[in-house]
């Protein structure tokens, strides 16, 4: 650790396979508090380069629970988390409406941690048994095409630098990292950010992990397609600034987004956008985001086309039809 710390100090990269090192000496207990703390604030203070996050990312895969879910070719949809708007759970919405027009979904998620719902909180209000059995996974993918992998029962290391995280204070490498661990490694990722330099930065690493993925981020701070005002979005071929009239749709208020105060009340919001019994505005920045990740599965689709499959499933009843069965297999 000696020679990392003075690596560090002097403004010297790691190379992925130290920091993948570094992470595997972290679970294995081999160095105190006082060490890990330094090398995080000194990584972020110089700031985290692509190889040294894929490095982390590596460690945290490797001594975490395997999952083979490949036959699947799933697509996860994630936020960074972190950008203090507290919207309702539109990714994890968006995933349902996904299922609901016949893609894979395996979404990776935890419980919130700077809004009041998280994918974990409106997914257990349901009654679901997080489960870490790849045959009840697999089997969910089989039946309702949607799974859902709760981070904790697969990314071991994290609860090992969660004492430091907490007493730090700040945002450390470790705080960029959760889109990056889903254990089914999918072959597909939606990804929202909450700024321009998190784009460039997910951007490189998924060049380097050969995920074909799309990153949106609104330009007003929210780390999703928010509808709220004109959005960015960049993929492997692509890298263009939209309007929602570009998608044909309206203009939302963020007050329109808002998630509830109680984990009951954010239940609710999901439920009756699924059920479609919601406001223009939820229904409208859910479709967005869910035909935006359509768009990364389907490749050359138009984006009319993705627009009206994710409509499609949302008004038809099928993606409620994907929570009902999900609810059902997992409870």
């Amino acid at each position: 650790m000696k020679a990392i710390l003075t690596k560090i100090i002097n403004g010297e990269v790691l190379s992925r396979s130290e920091t993948c090192a570094i992470m595997h000496g972290i679970v294995e207990q081999r160095y105190s508090e006082v060490q890990i703390s330094a090398t995080l604030t000194g990584l972020m203070m110089r700031g985290i380069k692509v190889d040294e996050l894929l490095g982390f990312r590596d460690g945290i895969i490797e001594t975490g629970h395997p999952i083979d879910l490949s036959p699947y070719d799933v697509i996860d949809i994630v936020g960074t988390g972190g950008d203090g708007k507290n919207t309702f759970n539109i990714s994890t919405c968006a995933c349902f409406v996904v299922a609901g027009a016949g893609y894979k979904v395996a979404k990776h998620g935890n419980y919130a941690a700077t809004s009041t719902s998280g994918a974990s909180n409106v997914i257990e209000q349901h009654g679901v048994k997080f489960t870490a059995d790849a045959d009840v996974h697999r089997r969910n993918l089989e039946q309702c095409g949607f799974t859902y992998l709760h981070a904790p029962l697969f990314a071991y290391g994290m609860k090992f630098v969660a004492p430091v995280r907490r007493q730090l204070q700040v945002p450390t490498c470790f705080n960029l990292l959760g889109p990056l661990v889903n254990p089914a490694r999918p072959k597909y990722q939606l990804l929202g950010v909450a700024n321009l330099n998190q784009m460039r930065l997910y951007s490189s690493v998924y060049e380097k992990l050969g995920t074909q993925y799309g990153i949106v981020t609104s330009i007003d701070g929210y780390d999703e397609i928010s509808l709220t005002g004109d959005f960015k979005v960049k993929t492997s071929v692509m890298e263009k600034i939209f309007s929602p009239q570009d998608l044909g749709l309206g203009i939302v208020k963020p007050s329109e987004l808002y998630g509830g105060e109680t984990k009951e009340e954010a239940a609710d919001i999901f439920d009756d956008i699924l059920s479609n019994a919601t406001t223009e505005a939820r229904r409208n920045v859910v479709i967005a985001n869910a035909a935006m990740a359509i768009k990364v599965v389907g490749g050359g689709k138009p984006m009319s086309e993705c627009l009206a499959l994710a409509r499609e499933s949302l008004e038809s009843g099928r993606a409620k039809e994907v929570l009902k069965r999900y609810v059902e297999l997992n409870s």
